[in-house]
């Protein structure tokens, strides 16, 4: 008999962040995270992850409430093999943008279930067959003290990575300089290091800051974001203006942005994120044209997954952030890479200690 989803469940978790992180836009300093489960008839469950960066979730019967209102009849009595490649038709009202990236968490916990009721890790299941992917370290450290990055970064070396990503966008060119040359000090030359301005600049400064940077003795892999994510004409011309770093472009567009900066050749690596049936499109698209593509921060580095089935990804990012206290068994990291556990679906559960200490809203 055909074991259909039968419920969900909610967590809503606030709890401190171990410490501050943030760009040259915003800052955060506690853990607004929440889990969304999703069950079928034979008790199998998906796990998927939202989150608020800058203000606390709502309860977790207000989360359930949007959810009731927007798309849980579609979901309900559903197979999650049949919605994960189910193509919907957005015109005029029926075209609501989820808050709390309640979308991708419901994406993550479908892909996760489907996984688990074929009994294959999800990296498999996506057509993956590498058990460990290329990561990098994120410091997310725009805000800290030259100490407190300093003892990051130091400690970030632990895990080996090949290259380290450092916050820049300060309205004072010289203190971007500073903090990319103090993190450069602490991982040595033989590390690539990357920068991401969160679109703090227009094409021109951006090219001036760069070049700036490389006056100065830096040597930049990629710069993310450097100036407003829908500037395709903007982009293109930091691009050009670029002699030896990448432009890395795409965090904050949807899958018909990132299809947009594919087809106007706006970006050398196009970043994506934690939607897994989007980032299986928009991966076809950049195989087709030999884009190269970089996973950004998923919850749990979840995404790792998506980065052992697309071959076109050459590195997936690592924050180090302890949302990870609300999990049993984080993945690991060992040499630079994250490796993939061999469980059946994405390989993450919900910690009970946490639950019971941390006393999340639920429903």
């Amino acid at each position: 008999m055909i074991s259909n989803i039968k419920n969900i469940r909610i967590h809503c978790f606030d709890y401190p962040r171990d410490r501050v992180i943030g760009d040259s836009q915003i800052t955060s300093t506690n853990v607004w995270i929440g889990a969304l489960q999703i069950f079928d008839t034979n008790g199998l469950s998906g796990l998927g992850f939202f989150q608020s960066l800058t203000a606390p979730l709502p309860s977790a019967n207000v989360i359930k409430s949007i959810l009731e209102s927007t798309c849980l009849d579609g979901i309900l009595g559903q197979s999650p093999e049949a919605l994960i490649h189910k193509i919907s038709r957005p015109r005029g009202g029926n075209i609501q943008h989820l808050p709390y990236h309640l979308d991708q968490a419901i994406d993550q916990a479908l892909w996760d279930l489907t996984a688990k009721r074929v009994n294959l890790p999800l990296f498999k299941l996506l057509g993956g067959d590498q058990g460990k992917v290329k990561a990098y370290g994120s410091g997310v450290c725009f805000h800290l003290s030259d100490q407190e990055v300093t003892n990051f970064y130091t400690s970030a070396l632990q895990h080996n990575f090949s290259g380290y990503k450092v916050k820049v966008g300060h309205s004072e060119l010289a203190w971007d300089i500073k903090r990319l040359q103090l993190v450069s000090e602490i991982i040595g030359k033989d590390k690539l290091l990357m920068i991401d301005a969160n679109e703090a600049w227009s094409p021109k400064e951006a090219i001036f800051k760069i070049r700036a940077y490389e006056k100065a003795g830096l040597d930049i892999f990629w710069i993310e974001d450097p100036i407003l994510r829908h500037d395709i004409a903007g982009l293109q011309e930091v691009k050009a203006g670029l002699k030896d770093t990448y432009l890395n472009a795409g965090e904050y567009l949807p899958l018909s942005g990132k299809k947009a900066l594919v087809d106007n050749n706006a970006a050398d690596i196009l970043n994506i994120h934690g939607d897994f049936s989007a980032a299986l499109k928009i991966g076809w698209l950049c195989a087709e044209k030999g884009i190269p593509i970089a996973l950004g921060n998923t919850p749990m580095e979840m995404g790792a997954h998506i980065a052992s089935a697309l071959p076109e990804t050459v590195y997936t990012e690592h924050s180090m952030l302890n949302w990870d206290y609300i999990i049993d068994k984080p993945f690991a990291v060992k040499d630079g890479y994250i490796l993939l556990p061999d469980d059946s679906g994405h390989g993450l559960t919900l910690s009970e200690q946490a639950i019971k200490e941390l006393k999340p809203s639920c429903a």
